[in-house]
């Protein structure tokens, strides 16, 4: 099932300077991924640092984006999780969905609930949230899987629940929810290395660090594996393929950060306790992405 949804989505970054929140390289980026060819942005996801951003600041970088995206492409908001559902209910009670056109939830973290708790918890959320939500599985950071029985209970128990982020790793977990999913209901890739073979197993895109970087390339080879032209596809996966693991390396966003200084975009500046790419990870990133825009232009 097709929907606005289907292709490529970009957890942005929140570029700082000296500290603050630099709103014209954030315009510049958001200009960027649009020309790029990105279906809709994700804004403060973790990639976006929410963590490290207070609730005025948080609501500063979301309104901006708005602003400069001006209806082009959907925006979808990432700051709608947590460990507490009562508390993550009250805020989606008193929130602003103005020019939001869904959330994105990832499942309760450090906590560990049980499969029912993490069910009871969506549908807490689903019951107080006006926007459609995109479940979100990343158990890198909540250390606890949602397991494939429970997305599709969801799924198929509320139609406020339109996709999931499913950022598992695990593309036997991902084919089972492709495979057994209703209508409304799709799957996107939560990474990007495995961005591609999720989706010739059917799934319907990513929602990718990398765009924020190379959104001409990641966007396109995920419309060509879309239209089922895998020959493209490949190539295009090929041409920023090594830049994955240096991205990665020292986390996320610390990686993109440095990728994204290296292109002009905005320092690599992080905030605590993230730190900036150390030196010698820094070089071998900088030659990467040389390599992959000399790749682009042949």
């Amino acid at each position: 099932m097709e929907n606005k949804y289907t292709g490529t989505g970009v957890a942005i970054i929140t570029p700082f300077k000296n500290g603050e929140i630099d709103f014209p390289a954030m315009s510049n980026i958001v200009e960027h991924v649009i020309g790029g060819g990105v279906e809709y942005i994700v804004a403060l996801g973790s990639t976006g640092e929410t963590a490290t951003l207070d609730a005025a600041e948080s609501r500063q970088v979301l309104d901006h984006v708005i602003e400069v995206v001006k209806g082009r492409v959907p925006i979808v908001a990432g700051n709608f999780a947590g460990n507490n559902t009562k508390d993550l209910c009250r805020y989606v009670k008193s929130f602003d969905f103005t020019g939001i056109d869904a959330v994105l939830s990832s499942s309760p973290a450090y906590v560990k609930p049980s499969q029912e708790g993490i069910f009871q918890h969506y549908m807490a959320l689903a019951e107080v949230c006006p926007r459609p939500i995109i479940l979100y599985n990343v158990p890198g950071r909540t250390r606890s899987n949602m397991e494939w029985e429970t997305t599709l209970r969801l799924a198929e128990t509320s139609a406020k629940f339109i996709g999931i982020k499913e950022a598992s790793g695990d593309l036997i977990q991902a084919t089972r929810i492709i495979k057994n999913r209703p209508a409304h209901f799709f799957v996107t890739s939560g990474d990007d290395e495995i961005a591609l073979p999720m989706v010739a197993c059917g799934g319907q895109g990513v929602i990718s660090v990398m765009a924020n970087a190379f959104p001409s390339s990641f966007s396109g080879m995920i419309r060509a594996a879309l239209a089922e032209d895998y020959v493209k596809a490949r190539q295009l996966n090929f041409q920023t393929y090594d830049l994955h693991k240096w991205l990665y390396i020292e986390g996320n966003p610390v990686g993109i950060k440095s990728a994204m200084e290296i292109l002009g975009f905005c320092t690599n500046e992080v905030r605590l306790p993230l730190a900036r790419m150390s030196a010698n990870n820094y070089a071998s990133l900088k030659l990467a992405v040389e390599t992959a825009i000399q790749a682009h232009l042949e």
